[in-house]
């Protein structure tokens, strides 16, 4: 087995609590039986996604880590599960029992699992109050974000006290897209995760460059998911435009350039010379491996997927594994 940790792998826990709220149609997930070790979570009466067991079975994810030649795992919330559109006492509720299904996992293999918790972030006291959670209670090194909240990019002035909190007590953040912007542009039968992510992925992170929110929290630890979308492409054009446009030079006292290579990315790409540009683009230092276990979209073989770029040692050891300790702080 290699050293290597895997940043992007996520958790949909075998059951949810019953809904004891005070709302009318809230979308409530729960579980119903599928094919054998496959689960159907279901969202407002409707299957929305079916998902293996590997998906909060601790064996089974220790047993699929070898195989994949992983030797530790950070452990996410399906995005679907962030509830940021919820009302904020269910939210409160529903991402409590995540966050606590995620460290109990952690503790049946905690040298092999990493916990990366969520919080309620429509609301930032109540995101604030369940962050010092994860980090004083649970003893977790990070948290997942989404892409925005409710159509709010994450680099909008109203999060910044949550960045803020987040530098000061050293969490670490992992952005995933979800609900992506133009998904009613598909065309054929492909997935919002394959057409949309890219592009969501890449507008989060741009936002936290252009809103100038990142070069304010210079120690603010942030990684996107997905190789950062389409991010390595869009770099350059905010380069240009912020030498370019005064208001834009104004705006910002760094190269949008210089912003953009302290934030980590995940390597899932699925392809070599795009693995190669990110590299390239953000330096072999802020890359990580992501697989998206236990998902159909994911990487089945992320260790392969690096190996076969042919990096010097010292590369490849950063991206397998000392990348992610940097990111997550770990010992």
């Amino acid at each position: 087995m290699s050293e290597s940790i895997d940043v992007h792998t996520h958790v949909v826990p075998e059951s949810f609590p019953p809904y004891a709220g005070r709302g009318r149609d809230v979308p409530w997930p729960s579980m119903a039986p599928a094919h054998a070790c496959h689960r159907h979570v279901m969202i407002s009466g409707k299957v929305y996604r079916t998902v293996s067991d590997g998906c909060w079975s601790v064996p089974r994810r220790i047993e699929d880590m070898s195989a994949m030649r992983l030797a530790r795992q950070a452990l996410s919330p399906m995005p679907e599960l962030l509830s940021y559109w919820l009302p904020l006492q269910d939210a409160k509720v529903l991402i409590r029992h995540l966050n606590d299904t995620i460290a109990a996992m952690v503790a049946r293999a905690p040298e092999r699992l990493i916990g990366l918790g969520a919080v309620p972030l429509q609301d930032i006291e109540a995101a604030l109050d369940e962050l010092d959670y994860l980090a004083k209670a649970l003893k977790f090194p990070g948290v997942e974000i989404a892409s925005h909240v409710n159509g709010t990019s994450i680099g909008d002035p109203r999060f910044e006290p949550f960045f803020a909190a987040a530098e000061a007590r050293g969490m670490a953040l992992f952005v995933h897209a979800l609900r992506p912007a133009g998904q009613d542009r598909i065309v054929g039968p492909f997935s919002e995760q394959a057409v949309c992510f890219p592009g969501d992925i890449a507008l989060a992170c741009a936002s936290m460059i252009t809103g100038g929110v990142a070069a304010r929290h210079p120690r603010l630890r942030i990684a996107f998911s997905h190789g950062g979308g389409a991010m390595a492409m869009l770099l350059p054009r905010l380069v240009h435009a912020w030498q370019a446009m005064p208001q834009a030079k104004a705006a910002l006292a760094e190269s949008p350039a210089a912003t953009a290579r302290r934030f980590y990315y995940d390597h899932l790409v699925f392809d070599a010379p795009a693995l190669r540009l990110l590299i390239e683009r953000f330096g072999a230092s802020q890359i990580l491996v992501g697989s998206d276990y236990p998902f159909a979209m994911g990487e089945p073989d992320p260790v392969g997927a690096l190996e076969r770029l042919g990096l010097d040692h010292d590369s490849h050891f950063a991206i397998s594994a000392g990348n992610a300790r940097r990111f997550l702080a770990l010992k």
